[in-house]
């Protein structure tokens, strides 16, 4: 119920914006992503609200020194970025743990000064870099794995066979400006 009313307001609000083809044809390629993974749809949508709700939450808490992210693939929650302190650290993934629908939490918040939009910019160019070639390969299907890179550091999430993890952390390793692969996958064999 709560999801189908979330798809009537999106649909609604859609209809209220000026210029809403490329919003139609986002929609329609969301819908082909997600017909093509392993995810439920109702699985799918959670973790949209997942992502946004705990963004939301984290932009309210105003903490500083903190650049956190939050990825959610599965109901399982990647938090990625930086904390200046411990306690920094432990109110961002504090503030994961209220969202509804989390069923685990993976921390990976470096104690650190907050990263710069050029450091920002170079891990958003290795995520397309790593994508790319994840596209390129035919072990697997590259629409099953999600990608996130912080400081380097690239962790691939999604539903994989052990073998299709594994081909796409060494595709991931392989490409250029990654320093470290970590798996963050959910097995299904």
């Amino acid at each position: 119920m709560r999801n189908t009313l979330l798809i009537g307001l999106l649909g609604l609000a859609t209809l209220q914006l000026s210029g809403c083809a490329p919003i139609v044809v986002g929609g329609v390629g969301a819908g082909a992503l997600m017909a093509d993974d392993r995810r439920t749809p109702t699985t799918y949508l959670m973790d949209e609200e997942i992502e946004i709700t705990a963004t939301a939450r984290l932009f309210n808490a105003k903490l500083d020194g903190v650049h956190a992210n939050y990825t959610s693939f599965n109901r399982r929650v990647l938090i990625t970025g930086e904390a200046s302190t411990e306690a920094g650290r432990a109110k961002v993934e504090e503030t994961a743990k209220g969202v509804v629908n989390v069923r685990e939490i993976i921390n990976e918040i470096a104690i650190a000064s907050p990263s710069s939009l050029v450091g920002r910019s170079n891990d958003g160019y290795i995520t397309a870099k790593v994508k790319t070639r994840l596209f390129e390969d035919k072990r697997f299907n590259a629409n099953h794995i999600k990608v996130v890179t912080e400081r380097g550091i690239v962790y691939l999430m999604g539903l994989v066979k052990r073998a299709e993890g594994d081909a796409a952390a060494e595709v991931a390793a392989g490409t250029g400006g990654v320093l470290k692969v970590v798996k963050v996958f959910e097995y299904i064999d």
